[in-house]
C-alpha cells in the first residue's frame, strides 16, 4: 500500500471547496429559491442544490446557491434596500423637524393674527373715524410683518418707520382739518417729528422690542426648514460602485453561502456603513452647531425677546401711541407750527368731533407664554435628540435594519464565513476610512453634494447667531436652482408695489438663501448676491485643480 506524506493531504484538504458546513452532500438552496422569489425574481435557472461559486464576482467563491444572475439582481436589490433605508432614517427625522417648525409657526402667526383682530375689534369704536378712513395704513403694517416673517426681502426697521410716519400723516391732517395741509408741509413736520415725539416712546420702543422678536422667531422657523431641507438632499445622495458591492456582500452574501439564518457581526456591520456613509458624518460638526444654536434661539425667544408679550400686544402699543398724540395734540400742532409756519386756513371746514377719541374700551392681551413654553421645551428635547443623528446613524441602521447580532458574537457573518470579526471599527467621518477594510473609499474625492449641504448648514447657524444678538439677517427665498427668482403673484400688489423711502434704516441687514417654503408664495426676486452659492463656487475651483493634481 502506497503511503502518501502528510503534505499532500493537507494540499488536498486545503485545496478543497469551502461548504457551510461539514456534510459532503451538496445542501438544498430552498431557503434562498423562497427569498428569490420572495424579492420579485423568476425562479427560472435558479439551482435546487448548491453548484461551484468561481462565478461569483462579489460573495466568496465557495458552493453556493446564487448564479452570476442572481448575484447581480441581489447586489441591485441590496443596493435599493440601503438607499430606502436612508431615506426613511432621513423621513423620520425630517418629521421631527417639519412638525417643530409647523407648531412654532401656528403658535406665532395665531399671536399676529389676534393682535391684529383686536385692533380690528376694537378701534372703531375707540377711535372712530381716526381708525376707519386710516383702516388701511394699520392692515399693511400687519401685511408687512407678516411678509417679513415669511422671509421675504424686506427691512423691518423700515417697515414700522414708514408706519409711523403713514399713520402720522393722516392722523395730523384729521385732527386739524380747520387747516389745509399740504403733501409738502407734511414732508416739513415728518421732519420734525423726531424731536417733537408725537407718539412719545412707543415707535422706539416698539422697533427695538419687535425687531429682536421677529429676527428671532424668524431665523428659528427658518432653522427648521434648512435642517429638514439638509437631511432631504443628504438622503438622496446615490451609493458609490464600492459600497455597492459592500452592502451586497454583507446583506445577501450569506444566503447565497446557504447561511440564512446567520445574522451579519456588528463590527463588520459597522465597517461597511461607515465607509458607505463616510461623506454623511463630515456633517455631524455642523448639524451639532445647528441643533445648538437652534435652542440658544429658542431661550431667547422664550425668555429676553418675549415674543409672546411683544408680538400679542402690538394693538396695544398703536393704541397707546395714538393716545399720546391726541393728548399731547395742541402742543405737538403748536411745535409744527413754529417750525413749518402757519397753514392755510382751510375753505372746507369739518368738525372733528367724530374723530376724536369716543370714549374707553379696554383693550387685553390674551397671554399664551404657556404655550410658548411647552413648545420650546418640546423642541429643546427634540433637538438634543438630533444632535449625534449623523454618527450614530451607522449603529442605528445595523441594529435596526441590517439586524447585525451583538458585538460579542463569535457565530455571525464576517464577510467571508460563519465566525468572529476581527478588525477593529473604523472612526466617523471620510478622513477615518482610509483603511477601512470593507470599503474602498477615496478620502481625497469628498461628495460635493454633502460638502454643499454643510455650507448650508454653516450659514443657518450663522444666521441664529446673529439672531441671538438681535441682528438682523435678509433671508431670499430661492428654488433648488439657485435661480434667485420668483413671481411673487400671491402677494397684492397694494403691499408688494409699496416702496419704503421716507425712513430708511441705517443697518442693512445680511443676506443668505433658504430652501423654498410651500405655502407662502414668497417673493424672492433679488438681484444681490447669495454668500452660499459664491463660497461654494469657491470650494469648487479649488476643489478641481486639487482632483487634477491626486489623479496624475
Amino acid at each position: 500500500m502506497r503511503v502518501f506524506p502528510w503534505g499532500f493531504w493537507l494540499l488536498c484538504v486545503a485545496s478543497a471547496p469551502a461548504r457551510g458546513d461539514s456534510g459532503s452532500k451538496a445542501r438544498s438552496c430552498a431557503e434562498v429559491r423562497q427569498l428569490y422569489g420572495a424579492k420579485g425574481f423568476s425562479l427560472s435557472g435558479v439551482p435546487q442544490a448548491e453548484i461551484s461559486g468561481e462565478h461569483l464576482r462579489i460573495c466568496p467563491q465557495g458552493y453556493t446557491c446564487c448564479t452570476s444572475e442572481m448575484e447581480e439582481n441581489f447586489a441591485n436589490k441590496s443596493r435599493s434596500e440601503f438607499e430606502a433605508m436612508m431615506k426613511e432614517a432621513g423621513r423620520s427625522v425630517q418629521a421631527i423637524l417639519t412638525a417643530q417648525h409647523r407648531s412654532f409657526d401656528s403658535y406665532f402667526q395665531d399671536l399676529l393674527n389676534k393682535s391684529e383682530k383686536a385692533l380690528y375689534d376694537a378701534f372703531p369704536s375707540m377711535y372712530g373715524e381716526l381708525y376707519t378712513q386710516n383702516a388701511k395704513v394699520f392692515k399693511d403694517l400687519y401685511s408687512e410683518l407678516r411678509r417679513y416673517y415669511r422671509s421675504s426681502n424686506i427691512n423691518l426697521e423700515e417697515a414700522l418707520n414708514e408706519f409711523w410716519t403713514r399713520l402720522l400723516e393722516r392722523l395730523f391732517k384729521q385732527l386739524n382739518p380747520q387747516y389745509h395741509i399740504t403733501d409738502e408741509y407734511l414732508d416739513c413736520m415728518v421732519k420734525h417729528a423726531e424731536q417733537h415725539r408725537p407718539f412719545g416712546e412707543v415707535p422706539r420702543e416698539l422697533k427695538v422690542k419687535a425687531t429682536r422678536a421677529f429676527i428671532a422667531a424668524r431665523s428659528y422657523a427658518q432653522g427648521f426648514l434648512v435642517g429638514s431641507d439638509v437631511v432631504r438632499k443628504v438622503s438622496q445622495v446615490s451609493l458609490s460602485h464600492e459600497c455597492s458591492r459592500a452592502i451586497m456582500k454583507l446583506m445577501y452574501c450569506p444566503h447565497c453561502r446557504g447561511m440564512a439564518s446567520v445574522k451579519p457581526c456588528h463590527n463588520y456591520c459597522l465597517n461597511v456603513v461607515k465607509g458607505c456613509l463616510a461623506n454623511q458624518a463630515d456633517l455631524s460638526t455642523e448639524w451639532k452647531y445647528l441643533m445648538d444654536s437652534l435652542m440658544g434661539v429658542a431661550d431667547r425667544i422664550d425668555g429676553p425677546y418675549n415674543v409672546d408679550t411683544v408680538i400679542g400686544t402690538i394693538h396695544l402699543r398703536i393704541a397707546e401711541a395714538i393716545s399720546n398724540l391726541q393728548e399731547n395734540k395742541d402742543s405737538i400742532t403748536s411745535k409744527v407750527f413754529q417750525g413749518c409756519g402757519n397753514p392755510k386756513i382751510s375753505t372746507k371746514g369739518s368738525s372733528s368731533e367724530d374723530k376724536k377719541r369716543r370714549g374707553k374700551v379696554t383693550l387685553e392681551a390674551k397671554s399664551s407664554a404657556q404655550a410658548l413654553e411647552m413648545l420650546v421645551l418640546d423642541a429643546k428635547g427634540n433637538l438634543t435628540a438630533l444632535k449625534t443623528y449623523w454618527i450614530t446613524l451607522p449603529s442605528s441602521l445595523c441594529s435596526k435594519k441590517v439586524m447585525s447580532s451583538s458585538a460579542s458574537d463569535d457565530k455571525c457573518w464576517n464577510g467571508m464565513t460563519k465566525g468572529s470579526y476581527l478588525p477593529e471599527v473604523m472612526g466617523d467621518g471620510l478622513a477615518n476610512q482610509i483603511n477601512n477594510p470593507e470599503v474602498e473609499v477615496d478620502i481625497t474625492k469628498p461628495d460635493m453634494t454633502i460638502r454643499q449641504q454643510i455650507m448650508q448648514l454653516k450659514i443657518m447657524t450663522n444666521r441664529l447667531g446673529n439672531a441671538n444678538i438681535g441682528n438682523d439677517v435678509d433671508f431670499q427665498d430661492t428654488s433648488d436652482d439657485m435661480s434667485g427668482s420668483g413671481s411673487g403673484d400671491s402677494c397684492p400688489d397694494d403691499v408688494c408695489g409699496k416702496r419704503l423711502s421716507k425712513s430708511p434704516s441705517t443697518r442693512q441687514p445680511e443676506t443668505h438663501a433658504i430652501p423654498k417654503q410651500s405655502g407662502h408664495g414668497v417673493n424672492g426676486a433679488s438681484s444681490r448676491s447669495l454668500p452660499s452659492a459664491s463660497l461654494l463656487l469657491l470650494l469648487l475651483s479649488l476643489a478641481a485643480p486639487a482632483a487634477l493634481h491626486l489623479r496624475r
